[in-house]
């Protein structure tokens, strides 16, 4: 019995770090309270083992009594005093007992209380070992795909990234290398459950922040971010020093620190701009290079509506409404963006429309009045109904028209 104890409270020790001490407390508290309710029932028992040797040793404690009732908790003064000279009527004494009385069951127990309290360190130890690394990247390896959940093993714990944290259209096979943001620490029933995400725009955040030093260090800051993971993610930056470009730190010499981070993303387009706190310059940079011909802010109900050249509509709301929908997020205003149309400039039009609103005359009368050669309210100046007629209008229209003019005159 002593050299299986000694095996476990080495390998304990050795090969999951769990103390001697603790062991030994874990061991002897299942084995006297299974003592206790088994063939020992009724004794109160002292258990003791050696951290060293791993030998175990066993008492009960017994009440001194002059005439015994209960020999599991009690004994007699003469016998007593041959264990303990000198003991008194009243005193308790601990008598030494073979552990092997102890019964088949109190080992059973000592032996499913040592996996518990295994399985219950490995839980603590998984939590310990990565509870500082929440929102941090991680690498590990893919071991397996169980329905749409994909399983990690980080080294030390098994995670697992969920679907709605998977990026569309990212496929990965057993054994192959990833890195994901340590998203969360979940308890549940069997212990800690680590989460991951690929998808997060926190993920993309955390790779600037390993990519671009000026970001880790904080001369260049994140000031908002939108993201559709697999398809495109923008960020408005700004920076603390004058000195230095934050859009030109992100991106890198050559590009060199976007395109790294865009392979990590498996292609995912990233636009980086200037921030702005005005909305119209932050509307004006996020849309680029669609430029907007007119902007309209409603800002009791955070509304912008943007009237875009043709050219430039399908730009500015991208593809499926991407675009619009990534500005809306970065800015925090609701989008609205239609097809901007130019006033014609076309001067017998103008001619038209300068009547219409004069005299409030139908398109068409205004229309063959400009073709005659009244293209403004003056040109009426000396002419009469008869003259009308004589165009072509007939003597109703002639009248009504006159008499509109006259109105207006007056």
């Amino acid at each position: 019995m002593s050299s299986e104890i000694l095996t476990v409270l080495e390998y304990m020790e050795k090969e999951k770090g769990i103390g001697r001490a603790d062991m030994i407390s874990t061991i002897t508290n299942a084995l006297k309270t299974a003592a206790q309710k088994g063939v020992n029932s009724g004794q109160e028992l002292k258990i003791d083992i050696d951290e060293k040797s791993g030998n175990m040793t066993a008492w009960t404690l017994l009440k001194v009594v002059d005439s015994m009732s209960d020999s599991k908790t009690e004994i007699s003064i003469e016998r007593a005093q041959v264990i303990q000279p000198g003991v008194l009527l009243g005193e308790f004494i601990e008598k030494e007992i073979d552990p092997s009385t102890l019964g088949r069951i109190a080992a059973q127990t000592a032996r499913q209380a040592v996996m518990q309290r295994l399985r219950q360190y490995e839980k603590d130890r998984i939590y310990d070992d990565f509870k500082d690394q929440v929102g941090d990247v991680v690498t590990g390896t893919v071991r397996r795909r169980e329905r749409n959940d994909l399983y990690v093993d980080l080294g030390k714990a098994e995670a697992v990234m969920s679907a709605r944290e998977q990026v569309p259209g990212e496929e990965y096979q057993p054994g192959e290398r990833i890195r994901c943001l340590l998203l969360s620490i979940d308890s549940t029933p069997r212990g800690p459950e680590i989460i991951l995400s690929r998808s997060s725009p926190k993920f993309v955040r955390r790779l600037f922040e390993l990519e671009v030093t000026e970001i880790a260090d904080g001369t260049v800051q994140i000031e908002a971010f939108a993201r559709e993971p697999g398809y495109r993610t923008k960020i408005a930056v700004t920076s603390a020093d004058p000195k230095v470009d934050p859009v030109g730190a992100c991106v890198g010499a050559r590009g060199a620190r976007v395109k790294t981070i865009v392979r990590e993303l498996g292609g995912e387009k990233i636009d980086i701009i200037r921030y702005f706190e005005d909305p119209r310059e932050m509307i004006l940079e996020a849309l680029k290079p669609a430029e907007p011909k007119e902007i309209v802010l409603d800002e009791p109900s955070h509304r912008i509506l943007l009237r875009v050249a043709t050219d430039d509509l399908a730009v500015a709301i991208g593809r499926k409404g991407q675009n619009a929908r990534l500005t809306s997020r970065l800015i925090g205003w609701r989008i609205d963006i239609e097809e901007y149309m130019a006033v014609s400039t076309d001067p017998v039009q103008v001619a038209i429309t300068l009547l219409v609103d004069t005299f409030s005359m139908d398109a068409a009368i205004a229309a063959r009045l400009v073709e005659m050669g009244i293209n403004s309210p003056g040109a009426f100046e000396g002419v009469e109904a008869g003259d009308l007629v004589d165009a072509g209008f007939t003597e109703e229209e002639a009248n009504a028209i006159i008499a509109s003019v006259s109105a207006h005159q007056e």
